[in-house]
């Protein structure tokens, strides 16, 4: 059953007032690779355009307590935490992306941490588009998460 939807196939905001509040923690990865050079670049932390995780941090993190606004049916939700991690892969000329989201509340974190990673990469991309455009987003997708009615989830 698809749940933003009524009976008659209009676009609804699902009602969650009878869900009852539990703490709720989502993880979203995703990864970008780009070439050695522009890797480098990041990783000593010497691009022209500043601190490129540092900035990708702040913006994941922003966009994960937007997404009520940026998602159409998604609520307005008060996060009790938001973190962004990075992983460098020297071999893959690669940066993973982790975003894990908590809150104290009716319905789940998911699409924050998703909108985070998202954000993040978006942003790495931004401020490096100048040296590699043929960088790549892939693999974003929901790691796990923790609470509500329909449990705990792993990928």
């Amino acid at each position: 059953m698809l749940t933003h939807f009524d009976r008659d196939g209009k676009a609804i905001m699902v009602d969650v007032t009878e869900k009852k509040s539990t703490e709720r923690i989502a993880l979203a990865t995703g990864t970008i690779t780009m070439n050695k050079e522009t890797f480098q670049v990041v990783k000593n932390g010497n691009a022209k355009k500043g601190d490129v995780l540092g900035v990708a941090r702040v913006a994941g993190i922003m966009g994960s307590k937007k997404t009520g606004e940026l998602i159409p049916m998604c609520h307005p939700l008060f996060l009790t935490g938001c973190k962004i991690d990075f992983h460098l892969d020297e071999e893959n000329n690669s940066i993973d992306v982790k975003c894990e989201v908590k809150t104290y509340g009716q319905t789940g974190v998911e699409m924050e941490a998703l909108t985070g990673v998202n954000i993040a990469l978006l942003t790495i991309y931004d401020m490096c588009k100048a040296m590699d455009k043929r960088m790549t987003i892939s693999n974003i997708h929901l790691e796990s998460k923790i609470g509500g009615k329909s449990g705990e989830f792993k990928y």
